[in-house]
């Protein structure tokens, strides 16, 4: 059992493998030609692989700037990290995790193709990452069997679906169309974000109107402006963490500054990778999507990960994550000032979810619109975990947590639910709200035919 299990798990987890079956099956139900099937799948596929190899060339770069941060600033906390404490947690509830995972990916489609919120979630491993602690919250509590089974994957079939809904007007400011959703666990932020800019933003220029001397007009290229950046914010902290320290633990010898140049212009060549790869993707789900919006769920939209909205806003992506690295410095010294556990800035949730922020933040306020969104992005996903952690039984005491903003809205409503009204409770209240998501929507949609008619 727990074989064919971890099979499903390795096979649904994987962006490129379900990108492909979305447009293969898309495709089939508009019977394209089988030149057109093969070519159009197999594009989307190695689109999604490079977007998945440039982030993990991304990732690989940040790791040593953490840790250069941490050991030349001398600072101990608990460093949030979605990957390190899914391997700590799937040891134990590796079974729940995949069933919630998979009936949860069901709870999705069922619930777009009976309700107006017709997003399809299609980023798997944040999926895995949300199954998991949704599967450690409830068995925390009690829960098991197919009760565990039956509320975790409606609670995330919930999540895959209102969590794109929630981003989906500021999407439209960002992409200026409303053919994609944003799939990534951080929608509160991204919200939030937008939400701010339209508050600050007026009559700011976007941070794609850099206004430079005819002298430096190569920094509007932004893969210059990157490195630059990079190049600054890595040197930097490897001179705080010394020479000696970079070069016996980190760089294997390699001399500190030549390490440090290195991480830098690899992070800017995984940038570049990231937006080839979006322009892959998008360019074949989005017309395959039409074969499954017309045949299985009427107008839906496949959510995609974050990195989707890179290419609109490439120097937005630079000013929120560095705006929200701030903000989590500033958190941090904030919550050791209140006797609070200490949140260390996790170097890659603060460029991939300060990143976003950015950009949405841009697209409604302009520059101030992506510094202050992107700075309280910094602020929520160092305050928020703190309150996750008693909620996540023995995993509460280890030295990582969940990263992103909804991982710790979920999980504190899911534990705060599960302490006043108990399991039955929670699974009372979940089926509660695809109830009234489908009430809303045979309202809505019955106001929106008697408008048309008149």
């Amino acid at each position: 059992m727990n074989g064919i299990l971890g099979d499903i798990v390795d096979f649904i987890q994987e962006p490129s493998v379900l990108v492909g079956i979305i447009v293969l099956v898309g495709l089939l139900l508009q019977k394209k030609a089988f030149e057109d099937v093969v070519k159009a799948t197999l594009k989307a596929m190695v689109g999604f692989v490079v977007i998945s190899a440039s982030a993990d060339v991304i990732s690989a770069s940040l790791a040593p700037f953490g840790e250069m941060f941490q050991y030349g600033f001398n600072i101990n906390g608990v460093i949030p990290n979605n990957e390190a404490v899914v391997a700590l947690a799937i040891k134990d509830y590796g079974q729940a995790t995949a069933l919630i995972m998979a009936f949860g990916m069901l709870a999705n489609i069922l619930i777009a193709r009976f309700t107006k919120f017709k997003n399809i979630f299609l980023t798997g491993h944040v999926t895995l990452y949300m199954a998991c602690m949704v599967a450690v919250i409830l068995s925390v509590s009690g829960m098991t069997g197919v009760q565990l089974v039956f509320t975790g994957a409606l609670a995330l079939g919930i999540i895959m679906v209102l969590s794109p809904a929630m981003c989906q007007p500021f999407m439209k400011d960002v992409t200026k169309n409303d053919s994609v959703a944003l799939g990534h666990f951080s929608s509160v932020g991204y919200a939030c974000a937008g939400l701010i800019g339209r508050a600050v933003g007026k009559n700011s220029k976007s941070t794609e109107e850099m206004n430079v001397p005819k002298s430096l007009s190569f920094l509007r290229d932004s893969v210059v402006s990157i490195s630059i950046t990079m190049l600054i914010l890595y040197i930097v902290v490897a001179i705080a963490a010394g020479a000696e320290y970079v070069e016996t633990n980190l760089s294997g010898g390699q001399n500190f500054i030549v390490f440090s140049m290195m991480q830098a212009l690899k992070f800017a060549a995984g940038f570049i990778l990231i937006q080839n790869g979006v322009r892959l993707v998008l360019n074949e789900i989005v017309p395959a999507f039409r074969g499954i919006a017309t045949k299985l769920v009427p107008n839906s939209r496949p959510a995609l990960d974050c990195p989707i909205v890179f290419p609109y806003a490439p120097n937005a992506v630079l000013v929120g994550f560095i705006s929200s690295f701030i903000g989590g410095i500033v958190s941090m010294f904030a919550l050791g000032a209140m006797g609070l556990t200490i949140v260390i800035p996790g170097v890659v949730p603060h460029f991939f979810c300060g990143a976003t922020a950015g950009v949405f933040g841009n697209a409604t306020g302009g520059r101030r619109g992506a510094i202050l969104g992107a700075f309280f992005n910094g602020i929520l996903i160092s305050f928020l975990p703190v309150g996750l952690l008693p909620v996540l039984g023995n995993l509460g005491v280890a030295n990582s947590t969940f990263s992103d903003v909804d991982f710790a809205v979920v999980g504190i409503v899911l534990g705060k639910l599960q302490q006043f009204f108990g399991g039955n409770g929670v699974t009372i209240a979940l089926v509660g709200i695809v109830a009234l998501m489908v009430i809303y929507s045979m309202i809505s949609g019955k106001k929106k035919a008697e408008t048309a008619a008149e």
